[in-house]
């Protein structure tokens, strides 16, 4: 039982618009850190610019709101300086993969020590509604009045093609599967990617709508969980099969199918092929996938950076400055 309460974690009076999706997030994190048991003094919470990078102001940790697209880079800084330190990077879907989708792929590619949450409501917020890397083609806003002509970024193609070891997501309206997600992050050792869906409910409300409730979740979502079943559906009459290279969704009971046909899932499959197949799943012909979609395990950046420093530094003559300063012929200065 950690010593720790949600209230530890807490801090200022959150400003961002009634109703807006971060207002779920922040009381998720705030809960999932106290039941994680990390100390408030051993935890940084980092982002860049946008409304969801509000967020370390309500953060009763260490905390950082920093430069536009360059919170994984601190984060990195944070991460390798500090190795004790528990961090927390907060990006929008602007602020995370335009202008810092550079910084996005190489601290996921370095694998660095990090849990990285992308609060995705495919939109620009603070800067008053254009289009962003994730807007579907299409889209309208005022900066695509007659709609963009752009495909947009899927956060899972680009974690999983920079050799992601960890990608999971949920939706901010669902504080359990947030907490669970929140949670598996934490534990998992490496760069932690977890996208989170929300909506901006001035600009860009209800692009979610299929699974931003609990009855729709359990019609157009799947919760994966590792060692089980894909099964879906209010009933989970639902369930997943391979058909050739791809997925098809199946009804138990017809064609004789029965739970043992359903695909069982493998977060911990190092051959990334099926996870980047479900975590690419949408609607309507297929759920969206919720929860720990990969979590394998591989060497970490900042390990291997302090490992590194150990080994060179023991086989130096000097081992710090003052054994520098007292070394050889010394000349006293009257």
């Amino acid at each position: 039982m950690s010593e720790y309460t949600a209230k530890d974690f807490k801090k200022g009076q959150p400003r961002w618009c009634p109703g807006c999706g971060d207002h779920f997030f922040l009381n998720s994190l705030h809960k999932a850190l106290a039941e994680i048991g990390v100390k408030p003094w051993e935890t940084a919470v980092i982002s860049g610019i946008g409304c969801s990078s509000r967020l370390p102001y309500y953060m009763n940790t260490y905390a950082m709101q920093t430069i536009h697209g360059r919170a994984a880079a601190i984060s990195t800084g944070c991460k390798v300086t500090n190795p004790n330190l528990s961090v927390w990077q907060v990006s929008g879907d602007g602020d995370g993969l335009a202008i810092g989708g550079n910084h996005f792929i190489h601290a996921i590619r370095r694998n660095i020590d990090i849990n990285i949450l992308l609060l995705n409501n495919r939109i620009y917020g603070l800067t008053k509604g254009q289009y962003s890397p994730t807007s579907p083609r299409g889209f309208v806003s005022k900066s695509s009045p007659y709609g963009t002509v752009e495909d947009p970024f899927h956060p899972a193609e680009l974690c999983f093609g920079a050799r992601g070891r960890f990608f999971a997501r949920c939706v901010a309206t669902d504080g359990p599967g947030t907490g669970e997600v929140l949670k598996a992050a934490a534990n998992h050792k490496g760069a932690a990617v977890c996208e989170i869906l929300q909506h901006c409910v001035i600009f860009n409300d209800g692009t979610y709508d299929s699974v931003y409730n609990k009855d729709g979740r359990a019609k157009n979502a799947i919760y994966l969980e590792h060692g089980k079943p894909m099964l879906f559906g209010e009933n989970k009459e639902f369930g997943l099969m391979q058909e050739g290279f791809g997925l098809k969704v199946v009804k138990l009971g017809e064609n004789g199918i029965t739970e043992k046909d359903i695909l069982v899932h493998d977060a911990h499959c190092m051959d990334n092929t099926l996870q980047l197949k479900l975590a690419l799943m949408e609607g309507p012909d297929f759920p969206v996938a919720l929860g720990v979609i990969r979590d394998v395990e591989a060497p970490t950046y900042d390990d291997a950076v302090m490992e590194q420093i150990e080994e060179v530094s023991a086989k130096k003559k000097y081992h710090n400055f003052k054994e520098l300063l007292m070394t050889n012929d010394i000349w006293e200065v009257k």
